[in-house]
């Protein structure tokens, strides 16, 4: 046995949920549903799925496990991979968006809750899985939510045939949540409690409130570097790619003038829209004598474990989407974490040992916090879900068996939705209709959906399916705060007068022709590890039109019009109109906005243009931002411009 098994054996042995390994076991053996609640650091996330294989509960089947964030998923299949002494893709694998590392001998499959929600399209019963494992429960994300019902049903289904050989096991697990809520949900199940190994952690608050956080984020983390230690690490919790990598840059070039005054520093950002591989960047040993500083959204505040970290910076901030139903707004807002994602963000520092966690803002700021998150499903579009939902056969959305129901209105606004983007209609009951099973068939918003199966009678397939892979992975350009200039002079050359779509599809046809080396992508502010996403995600867009028996095809004369008509079709209910006053107003729901100083359109004052998302900061922003023309507005969605 080489050293490196020796020591993952002897991690495993130390671990809390080992002490319980046998109690876990006989709980789960005798029981169809249980809860198991595993303090931070009890090793239950890694553990529990090993233990129930080990003692053949899998009865042969796949024990599936489902996490929030796709780089949990990612990294924790790796570590468990390892434990088992396996490459990741056989026994032990994972399944993200885009991407799938199993095979037919994967028995431990981790998983985002999405991934699952989407196999119960094709499979309501997850007749693969003989035990599935709902892992950060308290999370709360619109997927897990919807999954709680979903598991819940093809278990009683599959139960009903009173055949074991057929049965499912539901685990829910996690390391904080109201426990009586979920047990009351899950037919009074009995909860298992596990130790966890949660060293305490010293808090320390601001004497007043901060107005500008990312600049507190920058100080404290120089303060903590001037005082500590190398090998003590440093984990900061911002809101958002483009302030992350903006700090992140930042905290290098200081670094970077402080040599012979402070030890060198290891910068990592870590946020959902990054490559797998800059994602599992953040696990690597700095060098010795040289600190790791990882800048994270709240990716980083559950399920995964970065070894090293002693210090944690809270802003005290998270990028969250919130909808009105009453107006049919959406929108993305950085608002206040609650009370719980404050103690998990502290409980990051005091994995391995005593840690310290600076918060930034007042001890009476924190008392003003809500104690939990709202469950995304009462404050997201449903639009998306409502959809799935209507995939899997589930036709009485509103009377389904949600742990907290949305509000009716939020439910009928989702319907309207995917009414007006021709996805439903209602017969003896609602259903899909054939555009809408389409449209179901894409693991994306079903408004890039709808654009995707407008684009192939528009013969702009081509060109569509790349702009809908760069909004499927977020930021392809970055703009580094102490280089503004130049990345604006840089972006000019493939800037569009039509808007940012055209400008994105501009870059990454450049990135394609040739200039996809590291030089290039740096000249060109071009964020290279996006870029290439994209066109991964790209080709497996491609491979679902091929099986939906779709050409792909480039539109030789006018493309741009062409295209952009393609956006209007799925885009239609988020467009503004220019007021008088040189503000925009948004035809759905009358709210005043403008568009984002990021924008290609940022200096022009088109008539109309369609938006991808509004973001409210100072005030309410368009961001990526399209020129249109109102006709083509009214001939995609007649039916909306009459009501509205």
């Amino acid at each position: 046995m080489n050293d490196q098994i020796l020591t993952l054996k002897k991690e495993r042995q130390e671990l809390p949920a080992y002490k319980a390994r046998n109690q876990i076991i006989s709980h789960i053996q005798r029981l169809s549903t249980a809860i198991v609640i595993g303090e931070t650091g009890s090793g239950k996330t890694t553990q529990v799925p090993q233990y129930l294989y080990e003692a053949g509960l899998h009865q042969n089947g796949v024990i599936a496990i489902t996490q929030p964030r796709r780089v949990a998923a990612m990294s924790i299949s790796q570590r468990v991979a390892a434990e088992r002494q396996c490459n990741v893709g056989e026994l032990v694998g994972y399944s993200v968006r885009f991407d799938d590392m199993t095979s037919g001998c994967t028995k431990i499959k981790y998983m985002t809750d999405g991934m699952l929600l989407r196999e119960a399209i094709l499979d309501p019963l997850l007749k693969r899985y003989s035990i599935v494992i709902l892992d950060e429960a308290h999370e709360r994300t619109i997927h897990t939510d919807i999954l709680f019902g979903v598991v819940k049903a093809a278990q009683k289904k599959r139960n009903a045939l009173n055949r074991k050989d057929v049965s499912l096991k539901i685990i829910i697990m996690s390391a904080t949540m109201d426990v009586d809520h979920f047990s009351s949900y899950f037919s009074s199940c009995p909860v298992l409690y596990l130790e966890g190994r949660q060293f305490p952690v010293k808090l320390y608050y601001t004497s007043e409130h901060q107005s500008d956080y990312s600049f507190s984020a920058l100080v404290t983390v120089f303060q903590i570097h001037r005082e500590v230690p190398p090998d003590e690490d440093i984990l900061v919790f911002l809101t958002g790619q483009e302030e992350i990598e903006s700090i992140v840059k930042q905290i290098r070039d200081i670094s970077k003038d402080l040599i012979g005054e402070a030890p060198p520093m290891c910068v990592y950002p870590l946020y959902a829209a990054q490559a797998p591989i800059a994602q599992l960047r953040v696990f690597t040993p700095a060098p010795k004598g040289t600190r790791k500083v990882i800048v994270a959204t709240n990716v980083a505040e559950t399920s995964l474990t970065i070894k090293g970290i002693k210090h944690v910076i809270d802003s005290g901030m998270v990028k969250a989407k919130l909808f009105n139903p009453s107006i049919g707004l959406d929108l993305l807002k950085v608002v206040r974490v609650s009370k719980a994602q404050a103690i998990q963000r502290t409980g990051r520092a005091g994995r391995e040992s005593p840690g310290t966690c600076y918060r930034l803002y007042t001890e009476q700021e924190f008392e003003s916090f809500q104690p939990n998150t709202l469950p995304e499903i009462q404050r997201c579009n449903l639009s998306g879900v409502v959809l799935q939902m209507l995939a899997m056969g589930i036709s009485d959305v509103v009377n389904f068996d949600f742990m907290d129901k949305p509000t009716t209105q939020s439910i009928i606004n989702a319907l309207d939705q995917l009414n007006f983007l021709g996805a439903v209609e209602k017969k003896e009951k609602i259903q899909l209709t054939s555009i809408g099973k389409q449209m179901a068939a894409y693991p994306l918003d079903p408004r890039l959906a709808k654009v995707i199966l407008v684009a192939k009678d528009f013969n702009c397939l081509d060109e569509i399916l790349s702009i809908v892979s760069l909004l499927s992975v977020d930021s392809l350009v970055f703009n580094p705060q102490r280089q503004h200039e130049e990345a604006l002079a840089a972006r000019k050359k493939f800037e569009s007068p039509e808007g940012d779509f055209m400008t994105y599809l501009n870059i990454l046809r450049a990135y394609k022709a040739g200039n996809s080396n590291k030089k290039w992508c740096r000249e060109n502010f071009v964020n290279s590890k996006n870029a290439q996403m994209a066109l991964d995600v790209r080709k497996q867009l491609r491979t679902i039109c091929i099986d939906q028996s779709f050409q792909i095809n480039s539109s030789v004369r006018d493309s741009s019009a062409a295209v952009r008509k393609c956006l209007v079709a799925g885009f239609f209910m988020n467009a503004a109109e220019l007021e008088k006053d040189g503000s925009y107003i948004t035809l759905s729901t009358r709210k005043v906005c403008a568009i984002h100083p990021s924008s290609s359109l940022f200096n022009c004052k088109p008539s109309y243009v369609i938006y991808r998302e509004l973001v409210q900061t100072t005030k309410c922003y368009m961001r990526d931002v399209c020129v249109v023309d109102p006709d083509w507005l009214y001939d995609a969605a007649p039916n909306y411009f009459k009501k509205k």
